[in-house]
């Protein structure tokens, strides 16, 4: 973790979020979706970090607590030092300039009745960001920003495509000159081409406006281009935190070196090796009392049924939350997590008989 705390733009202290499940005849509650358990981690000025991780693992109510759509059950949010988990309404109104959201669904995010000049322009005359007669100016600087004509200011959000809904969406964040922007799986509704087009929009925006953002996803794979720094959860815990380059070449969790080495590979030939995962995915009802990765975990030792592992920094700038590293010198970390990939790695199937005589050491790409 960095020495000096002012270049943290948000930090996530002990992040807690529980839903009722069930109430009994009384309306009591009886038992609990543990969604976020203990999540700690920062988000530095100007760079994106990377949330990912299995659908329901608790990465959207991380970002919905961020912004203030949920309230967290235990913990707290800074920002720039500020705790903002308990603001209320009028206080958090102040914030919306500050915390901006692109959501998934680019489609149900725009209001049908609202041309897309309208949708642009409200988040500035809410905020009375420029005088009445510069707004249209701006809406058209904007959409010229992500790739949009100006002249389609006067369309409705039916006319046009997802991939261009999504830009809608962008502009409509950038509106309010926000320094954070939560992106909330922006590109998993899109085509793959228009993903690729969606991602290097984005990273061209980080760079011209020193956006810092929170980019969650789904897959590794998408991460990877727009990211600093990663994270992976699972089942509402933080497995691993590491920059992006330290992630892909030198993963540490048994989980993460599992989700590197399902990401399919163009080339056929490439010699690839996966890391199969058996059994299922535990109930967030009721969690396993030690590591929630337990179940499913090819390194697994007796501590990891008994208690969850504290996340530390295993090696420079890169935590981990895994027993096996607990009592291992920092010059052993890099050997012991190859030793895990090798001795957890399975053949492929491919043509060729190149492949027979495989390393099995999983090798992600990039």
């Amino acid at each position: 973790m960095p020495a000096n705390t002012n270049d943290n733009l948000i930090e996530v202290q002990h992040l807690t979020k529980s839903f009722v499940a069930d109430t009994n005849f009384f309306g009591k509650p009886t038992s609990f979706v543990q969604a976020v358990d203990d999540v700690s981690f920062t988000i530095r000025r100007g760079e994106a970090f990377g949330l990912v991780g299995e659908s329901g693992c608790g990465k959207t109510t991380i970002g919905k607590m961020i912004v203030g759509l949920l309230r967290p059950t235990s913990g707290r949010v800074l920002f720039e030092g500020r705790d903002i988990t308990a603001l209320g309404p009028r206080e958090r109104r102040g914030l919306c300039r500050d915390i901006q959201l692109i959501f998934q669904d680019p489609y149900a995010s725009l209001n049908p009745r609202m041309t897309v000049g309208q949708i642009v322009a409200e988040p500035i005359l809410t905020n009375d960001i420029l005088p009445r007669d510069q707004v249209d100016d701006r809406v058209d600087e904007l959409l010229e920003r992500v790739g949009l004509a100006s002249y389609m200011k006067n369309r409705y959000p039916h006319e046009f495509s997802g991939g261009q809904r999504q830009r809608v969406g962008i502009a409509r964040a950038l509106a309010v000159n926000p320094k954070l922007i939560v992106c909330d799986e922006p590109v998993s509704a899109l085509d793959v081409s228009v993903q690729a087009q969606v991602l290097n929009l984005l990273d061209d925006l980080k760079e011209q406006f020193g956006l810092t953002y929170l980019f969650i996803a789904h897959g590794l794979n998408v991460v990877k281009h727009i990211s600093d720094r990663v994270g992976v959860m699972y089942l509402g815990r933080l497995m691993e935190v590491a920059p992006k380059n330290s992630l892909y070449h030198e993963p540490l969790c048994p989980y993460t070196q599992a989700l590197l080495s399902a990401i399919p590979s163009p080339d056929p030939k490439l010699q690839r090796r996966r890391i199969i995962l058996e059994g299922d995915v535990p109930s967030p009802i009721d969690p396993p009392a030690g590591c929630r990765f337990a179940s499913r975990c090819f390194a697994k030792v007796g501590a990891c049924d008994v208690s969850a592992p504290d996340q530390r920094e295993v090696l420079p700038d890169h935590l981990c939350a895994c027993h096996r590293y607990n009592d291992v010198d920092a010059s052993e970390v890099r050997q012991l997590a190859r030793d895990i990939q090798y001795a957890a790695a399975r053949p492929s199937y491919g043509r060729g008989s190149d492949l027979v005589n495989a390393d099995p050491v999983v090798t992600p790409e990039g």
